[in-house]
């Protein structure tokens, strides 16, 4: 075992992070909690928990539960003007010009393993921990970012930005032990929240209703859907940041017939292939194997890595979360530009997502989609 150390965790009230808490202890280590309140506006409302979402008052009341079971102190800390200045402006800049940013990538960059960090050294802390899948791996002089070993709950993807001296000072006690795992830890030595579901929204906004939610920040106007194929216009959108490429619901043009079926006759459904900004104009493909959706190169810029820069040849890639990864060959361009060939076309490739590189289970870093073809 490791010598014990002080280490300061980000208790969020889920059970990821209380059974972290849990196993870190077990292995002897002095262990604080954190509670970290990143979001203001709204966050009061009395119709917030009836709308079906989680405040960030029954979170805490949640990982203070938790502490007190554990028998650890916690501390409430609130980042939410960090959070605006460094994560939620962008955030916003980026869907007010077409693109799709990834929150949680810029949060666990600049709050959790920013500002935490910051503040835990402050308390005396050794390192700190969170209830990230992933783990950490000596190499070389440093330490490397590994995939966790479940992979249905791997998110080395989300922690692709962190730096070499960040990853020195983090425990991730998930990274080995798949989520069932998890949950029957939590219910063993009866942690109050051991059935509590995953959050599966933005980071630190939780699960609004997200047109609705952006709809209080961003500009918008309502303007035509066009068929790509046909040029006709099959419907309306209510403003061109409420999409995402490759986004099938919420068009409203389900019923609307077009030229492509499959073999059997039906009307194959309608997916955002493009966004006119000049235009205002939302352009729409039919079927998932369309040729506007697949794309063979991938520019990516705004780079971090975790290691040194990969040197090119052949690596492996995600272009967003919740797929595989794809080989791909890397390529150095002008002004620190990265290109991505792949040999299997990726799908819905988009701009202001991150495209993440892989050596193996080595998560070598990222930066974020500027263009595909």
């Amino acid at each position: 075992m490791n010598r014990p150390q002080r280490i300061v965790i980000g208790l969020s009230g889920g059970v990821d992070s209380s059974v972290s808490a849990h196993l870190l202890k077990q292995q002897g280590h002095e262990v604080v909690g954190l509670f970290m309140k990143n979001w203001e506006d709204d966050d009061s409302d009395a119709t917030a928990e009836d709308a079906g979402y989680c405040t960030s008052r029954q979170d805490w009341l949640d990982a203070a539960s938790v502490a007190d079971v554990l028998g650890i102190d916690i501390e409430f800390v609130n980042f939410a003007a960090e959070y605006k200045d460094r994560v939620f402006a962008t955030f916003l800049a980026e869907y007010q010009a077409g693109r799709t940013p990834n929150p949680d990538v810029l949060c666990n960059a600049e709050i959790k393993f920013k500002a935490f960090l910051d503040h835990a050294l402050a308390l005396g802390a050794e390192a700190i921990a969170t209830g990230h899948y992933a783990r950490t791996a000596p190499q070389g002089t440093g330490t490397a970012l590994l995939k966790g070993l479940d992979p249905l709950k791997d998110q080395s993807y989300f922690l692709h930005r962190l730096l070499p001296h960040q990853l020195a000072r983090t425990h991730f006690p998930l990274g080995g032990i798949p989520k069932t795992e998890v949950r029957r830890i939590a219910q063993e030595i009866g942690l109050p929240n051991a059935q509590k579901k995953d959050s599966t929204g933005i980071c630190f906004i939780g699960e609004r209703p997200f047109r609705e939610f952006l709809g209080r920040y961003l500009a918008h106007r309502s303007g035509p859907i066009t068929d790509l194929d046909s040029g006709r216009v099959v419907g309306q959108h209510q403003g061109l940041s409420f999409y995402t490429l490759g986004q099938r619901q919420g068009l409203g043009i389900g019923g609307v017939k077009g030229g492509r079926q499959d073999e059997h006759g039906v009307h194959l459904p309608w997916f955002v292939a493009r966004k006119d900004m000049a235009r205002n104009v939302l352009e729409v493909v039919q079927g998932h194997d369309h040729p506007a959706l697949q794309s063979h190169r991938v520019w990516v810029q705004d780079l971090s890595w975790t290691v040194a820069p990969p040197a090119p040849g052949r690596f492996a890639a995600k272009t967003r979360y919740r797929q595989a990864d794809a080989p791909c060959d890397l390529a150095w361009e002008e002004e620190g530009r990265l290109r991505l060939d792949f040999p299997q076309a990726q799908w819905a490739v988009t701009p202001g997502q991150s495209a993440v590189i892989y050596d193996g289970d080595v998560c070598v870093g990222g930066g974020i989609i500027v263009a595909s073809e």
